[in-house]
């Protein structure tokens, strides 16, 4: 499964790559999310709840940073385990530029799952992956956009 997209988001480009960098601001935008530990500058430890049609589980996994470009975008790669409802694991290769007003992010996203989760369908699949995609890119820009954060 392969998506891609661009968000806009309303703050400077050197805001947004410390927000991407920020493991309670994506603890806090990435939907689902229970905890997220650092392991290192380029590892990250996650633990993610989330439902897929029938299927609700809760992923376990590691991802990796590399390819990093300060303030331009990185590279990302992960997998998941859910237990019996199978694993997911993917890429992403993340952008920034400039843009008048803000900052454009476009992503590029590589997935497959397996499991109980491969046997749902490709079609419900995809469209849970970009609603939780939508609503991290939500809750990311408003979070990113505070002066605060």
């Amino acid at each position: 499964m392969d998506i891609k997209g661009e968000q806009f988001i309303p703050v400077p480009r050197q805001q947004v790559w410390a927000a991407l960098n920020n493991i309670d601001v994506l603890k806090q935008a990435i939907p689902g999310c229970d905890s997220m530990t650092r392991l290192s500058d380029t590892e990250i430890e996650a633990t993610v709840t989330a439902k897929v049609g029938p299927v609700k589980a809760t992923f376990k996994g590691q991802v990796t940073l590399s390819d990093l470009d300060p303030p331009n975008g990185y590279s990302i790669r992960g997998e998941g385990k859910g237990g019996v409802a199978g694993f997911a694991k993917g890429g992403a290769k993340v952008r920034l530029t400039d843009a008048p007003g803000g900052t454009t992010l476009q992503y590029d996203v590589d997935a497959a799952v397996g499991g109980k989760l491969a046997q749902i369908g490709a079609r419900l699949i995809e469209g849970t992956a970009r609603k939780l995609a939508d609503e991290f890119f939500v809750a990311f820009t408003k979070i990113a956009s505070d002066p605060k954060e």
